[in-house]
C-alpha cells in the first residue's frame, strides 16, 4: 500500500475541526482552565499539582507541563551553563564538523524527544508526548505537550508548533525516528495546524555510536548516561512501558502513571544537553587530553569529514604522547598519508607497525606494502615478500573472526597468484 493510501486510512482515526473553525490559530494556555473549558477535564487537580496547564483549541485540548532549572544546575558531568561555553568555542573554532554549532547561539538549540504508542515506528504508532528543553535567560526550560486522547491531535500539534522558534534540533536517533514521526502525523492534519519549521539537526546517536559502540554493549541513551556522563536515574520508568501506561491513561484518564513517563522524558531531554556538551568538548579539545579513550575515534572522524590538518595533528599528538592506541594512530596516519599521496611517510609507518602492531594491524600494513610495491614501486619480489608475511599472520593469528580470516585468505591468495604470473 502506498504511503498516500496509508495516510488517508489513518486520517479516519483523527478528529479535526472543519475549515471554518481553524481560520484563527490564536490559542491561549489557560492557567485557570475551569473558567474556559467547554467540558470538565478529568483529574484536573492532579494535572495542576504537577505543573501542568491546559491548552484549548476550540473544542479540543491538550496538556502542557513546564519545569524550570537554574542554569547552574548540574546534570551528570556538567552544569547547564557549560552549554554556552561549548557553543562559544564552536563559534571561535575553524573546525567544519557535523556537530558544530558555529553560527548558532546557545539559546537557539532545541533538545527534543518524543514518547510514542509503539517502539518500532510504522503504521499505528502515534506520538502522545512531545518534550523539549531550551535555554531561557538564566534557566533551562523543559516543556512537554501531552495528547490526552486520540482525537485531540489538532490542539496537541498546534500547541507545540506555536511555541517552536529555534534554529537547531538536537535529538538521539531523532533523524530516523522522532522527527519523521512528527512529519508523518503532521501530514494528516497539516490544513488545520501551523507549518512545520525548517531545522538544522544534530543527531547525537550517530556520534555516540562512532565513539562508544566498541565500549558499550548497547549505545542507548540510558547506557551512555550511566557509563559515560555520570547520570544515575532514580525510580525511572523504562521507556518500553510508555505505550502500556499511556493506553491505561486513555482508558481511565487518571494521569498518575503518566507522570512517571513524563519524568522519564524530562530526563531524556536534559541528558541531551549534557551529552551535547560532552561530545563537543571531546571534539574541540581533541589535542589537549592525549590519554582519552576516544582520541582515535575523534581523529578518524576529523579525517572523515575532511578536516585533514586537524586529523593529522590529532594522530601525531597521540603518537607523541605514547597513547595506548599509538599503533592504531600510526595505521590511521599512514592511511592519511596514502590519501594525501605521501608514500614515503606511509611506507615508513607501515614498516614500523610490522614490528610493534597487533596481528590485525600487521596484516593491514603488510597488505598495504604489498599493494604499493606491486603497483607503485614496481618491485614484484618485495610485493611477494609482504604478501607472504600477511598470509602467515592471517594463518597464525587468533584475533580474527572466521569470516574475516576467509576474506583475507581469498584476497592475499589472489594477489600471490597474480604476482607469481608477473614474476615469470
Amino acid at each position: 500500500m502506498s504511503l498516500k493510501n496509508k495516510l488517508n486510512r489513518m486520517k479516519a482515526h483523527l478528529s479535526v475541526s472543519d475549515e471554518s473553525s481553524t481560520k484563527s490559530m490564536a490559542a491561549v494556555i489557560h492557567k485557570e482552565s475551569d473558567d474556559h473549558s467547554p467540558f470538565e477535564i478529568p483529574y484536573l487537580s492532579k494535572w495542576k499539582e504537577n505543573q501542568t496547564s491546559v491548552y484549548w483549541h476550540k473544542n479540543q485540548y491538550c496538556l502542557i507541563r513546564e519545569i524550570r532549572y537554574p542554569i547552574t544546575h548540574q546534570h551528570g558531568l556538567y552544569t547547564f551553563q557549560e552549554l554556552e561555553k561549548v557553543v562559544n568555542h564552536w563559534n571561535k573554532s575553524n573546525l567544519q564538523h557535523p556537530l558544530s554549532s558555529s553560527g548558532i547561539a546557545h539559546d537557539q538549540l532545541f533538545f527534543f524527544d518524543t514518547e510514542t504508542t509503539g517502539l518500532g515506528g510504522g503504521a499505528g504508532t502515534s506520538i502522545f508526548l512531545l518534550g523539549y528543553a531550551f535555554i531561557d535567560n538564566k534557566e533551562v526550560v523543559v516543556r512537554q505537550h501531552v495528547l490526552p486522547k486520540p482525537g485531540n491531535e489538532v490542539a496537541f500539534y498546534s500547541s507545540f508548533l506555536e511555541s517552536v522558534d529555534y534554529h537547531s534540533l538536537v535529538t538521539y536517533n531523532g533523524k530516523a525516528f522522532d522527527w519523521p514521526q512528527v512529519k508523518t502525523q503532521h501530514t494528516l492534519i497539516k490544513e488545520h495546524v501551523p507549518r512545520l519549521p525548517s531545522f538544522g539537526h544534530f543527531d547525537l546517536y550517530h556520534a555516540s555510536r562512532r565513539f562508544w559502540k566498541g565500549k558499550l554493549e548497547r549505545v542507548k541513551l540510558a547506557n551512555v548516561e550511566k557509563e559515560l556522563l555520570q547520570i544515575e536515574r532514580i525510580d525511572d520508568l523504562p521507556g518500553y512501558l510508555a505505550p502500556l501506561i499511556y493506553f491505561d491513561f486513555v482508558d481511565r484518564q487518571d494521569p498518575e502513571g503518566l507522570f512517571g513517563i513524563m519524568k522519564h522524558n524530562e530526563w531524556d531531554v536534559l541528558s541531551l544537553i549534557t551529552l551535547y556538551i560532552h561530545l563537543s568538548r571531546l571534539i574541540l579539545e581533541h589535542g589537549e587530553k592525549g590519554n582519552r579513550e576516544e582520541a582515535l575515534e575523534i581523529a578518524n572522524w576529523l579525517s572523515y569529514v575532511g578536516e585533514n590538518n586537524a586529523a593529522k595533528n590529532a594522530y601525531e599528538k597521540m603518537i607523541e604522547q605514547h597513547h595506548v592506541k599509538t599503533t592504531s594512530a600510526k595505521l590511521s596516519l599512514s592511511m592519511f598519508y596514502k590519501k594525501m599521496g605521501d608514500s614515503e611517510n606511509a611506507i615508513s609507518l607501515w614498516k614500523e607497525i610490522l614490528e610493534v602492531g597487533s596481528d590485525q594491524e600487521k596484516i593491514h600494513s603488510s597488505i598495504e606494502l604489498a599493494k604499493w610495491y606491486e603497483h607503485k614501486g614496481k618491485n614484484i619480489d618485495l610485493a611477494e615478500h609482504f604478501s607472504t608475511r600477511a598470509l602467515d599472520c592471517v594463518r597464525n593469528t587468533k584475533d580474527l573472526s572466521e569470516t574475516k580470516r576467509l576474506k583475507y585468505l581469498k584476497e592475499i591468495t589472489r594477489r600471490k597468484e597474480r604476482l607469481s604470473k608477473k614474476s615469470n
